[in-house]
């Protein structure tokens, strides 16, 4: 009898356990749905505002940022281009929140609230400082490691972070690829159809130049954004939101340093020059990496295949149709968002 109970007791607690598992499975596969659902159904222009704007002191700068998502979740640092800023991103940070990134969107040097903290640095625009200052504000927010995702300056900054910091860079997303440059390489003429592409960077290289650019910012950026992006239909909202970044006292000197800089017509400073020496042998990027690229990119930008042996890791290269341009993650939030995603996992 006792034995006979204890038999039908067993069999009651596992049913109960069956049973309270068959009512969780729903719950979780809700669950897992609704994250799926946070990239897969991503519509450009959702989204105008940040949850979060954050400043903080980090090297040279005192960077002003927005952030999302959990603190205690994976990291995601999202890195703007010229002209733009981390607008760019303000469809796809909330979507990798809802995914349980802690993301990160910092305006680099010489864009929105990120200031020098000192009146006598340099307003120095050469990539190896702006990646420079990723590092110092991953130090300074306590961040090991992350992914590192951007376009233009941003995955020009992400790669140099990728390829001479590898330990802090846990996986790689970068528009049009492998972007390391120098300046022996910025003195090298290119097709006619390229060197029509960076007209603005002739222009910057004289006085004329820098005093336009000062002039007419607005509508020399916004120039650019059509120039860049031909089938990208913005508004005047969603300029004037990255607009105001370009109000920064810093903007011009930082952009006309950066494009003398690349053709060698400008100096960078002493303190970066180890840097610059591993960037000119264009170093390999072991990092897991997705590279994109638009099928209306304006911009000149390299073709996958001269760059996709620059990537040694677990590598994948995935182009976008349907009209988008260089501002890829503002343009197309969905496949850069699902980008980040599917590297983190590798």
């Amino acid at each position: 009898m006792s034995e006979h109970f204890d038999s039908s007791r067993r069999d009651l607690m596992r049913l109960a356990a069956v049973a309270l598992a068959a009512t969780q499975l729903p719950a979780v596969a809700l669950a897992a749905s609704e994250k799926s659902k946070a990239t897969a159904s991503l519509k450009a222009g959702t989204h105008t505002t940040f949850k979060a704007l954050k400043q903080i002191d980090a090297g040279l700068l005192n960077i002003g940022y927005a952030e999302d998502g959990p603190a205690d979740g994976p990291v995601v640092i999202l890195l703007h281009g010229w002209p733009y800023d981390i607008y760019s991103f303000v469809d796809v940070a909330p979507a990798l929140a809802a995914q349980g990134f802690r993301v990160i969107v910092p305006w680099l040097r010489g864009y929105g609230s990120t200031r020098f903290l000192s009146e006598q640095t340099m307003r120095n625009g050469q990539p190896a400082a702006v990646a420079s200052d990723i590092i110092a504000l991953m130090d300074a927010l306590k961040i090991d490691k992350a992914v590192i995702a951007g376009y233009d300056w941003g995955a020009r900054t992400a790669g140099i972070i990728a390829a001479l910091w590898p330990e802090r860079c846990k996986a790689l997303v970068a528009v049009s690829g492998y972007l390391i440059g120098n300046q022996a390489a910025g003195q090298q003429p290119l097709p006619p159809e390229a060197e029509f592409l960076w007209w603005y960077q002739f222009y910057f290289a004289t006085e004329r130049g820098a005093a336009g650019y000062a002039k007419n910012t607005r509508d020399f950026t916004r120039l650019i954004w059509k120039q860049a992006s031909p089938k990208w239909d913005f508004d005047e909202a969603t300029f004037e939101r990255s607009a105001k970044a370009f109000e920064n006292p810093d903007h011009v000197a930082v952009t006309i340093h950066n494009y003398r800089w690349r053709q060698n017509l400008a100096a960078g400073e002493a303190q970066y020059d180890e840097l610059e020496q591993k960037l000119a042998k264009a170093p390999p990027i072991s990092v897991p990496t997705i590279t994109l690229e638009g099928d209306a990119n304006g911009a000149f930008h390299p073709p996958p295949k001269a760059y996709a042996a620059k990537f040694t890791g677990h590598y994948e290269h995935r182009t976008l149709t349907g009209g988008i341009g260089h501002n890829l993650p503002q343009e197309a939030p969905e496949a850069f968002a699902k980008a980040v995603v599917d590297v983190s996992k590798w």
